[in-house]
């Protein structure tokens, strides 16, 4: 990995590259979803692996819920578009990911994994990389996870709801474990006691 870290906040690289949709090769352009979807873009370390289709398939079996608050995935690895193919070719049951509601994106020359720093120079393969991308195409949250452990879809739509929440309401915060329809605070130093007072 580089040793300069992409911080949120920042605009999120941009990248074309040929992915996998309904099992056709298509290129995806990250700037295409600009001023029209939030995307959630993960990384993982590779196809026909253990951990990587149990998140995958997670997140195709939740894909309405985040295409209900306009939300794209997106799903990378250092795989060419043929294994991408193939892997969803394979049956779950077979250790494949069968169909997928979102993009599989190939990244065979590991810039984009750069790009986000999430790629392990020694092992060639990206790091359980996550992050959430607002409409204008900043980084609002990221997330790292190291090889052997998977991530949480329902912690990483919540987190969205948050991001959204917070944006449309831009004069409130959110505590911490907030979901849709809690209560939130006005960040400052009087009226926030509003919030205290009711825990």
């Amino acid at each position: 990995m580089t040793s300069e870290c992409l911080r949120v906040g920042q605009a999120a690289p941009d990248f074309a590259a040929t992915a996998v949709v309904d099992q056709e090769f298509k290129t995806v352009k990250l700037s295409d979803y600009k001023g029209k979807k939030y995307v959630v873009l993960f990384f993982y370390p590779l196809d026909f692996t253990f951990v990587c289709p149990t998140e995958i398939t997670a997140f195709s079996d939740r894909f309405e819920d985040f295409k209900k608050i306009d939300t794209e995935i997106l799903g990378v690895s250092v795989d060419s578009e043929f294994s991408h193919l193939a892997w969803i070719q394979t049956d779950r049951k077979s250790g494949g990911v069968g169909d997928l509601n979102y993009p599989l994106v190939a990244d065979l020359k590991k810039t984009i994994s750069s790009d986000y720093n999430v790629l392990d120079p020694e092992a060639g393969i990206a790091l359980r990389g996550l992050f959430i991308i607002d409409k204008e195409g900043i980084i609002q949250h990221s997330t790292i996870n190291n090889l052997a452990f998977g991530r949480n879809v329902d912690e990483t739509l919540r987190t969205l709801q948050a991001i959204q929440y917070v944006q449309s309401h831009p004069d409130e915060v959110c505590p911490a474990g907030w979901q849709p329809g809690d209560k939130t605070m006005t960040p400052d130093p009087v009226k926030s006691k509003v919030f205290f007072a009711a825990v």
